[in-house]
């Protein structure tokens, strides 16, 4: 998780930061749940949005 929220951070703004964060946000909160499927999808989700 760390790693794509340093992508993140050096990411310049737009629509696909933007989508990033979305996806990011959905991480935590399957991180909180201790869903590790649902984790790991949406930190694919935000690294592929900051290609």
């Amino acid at each position: 998780m760390t790693s794509v929220k340093a992508a993140w951070d050096k990411a310049p703004a737009g629509p696909r930061k933007d989508t990033a964060l979305k996806h990011y946000r959905a991480t935590e909160k399957a991180h909180m749940a201790k869903n590790d499927a649902g984790t790991n999808k949406e930190l694919d989700a935000a690294t592929n949005a900051l290609k």
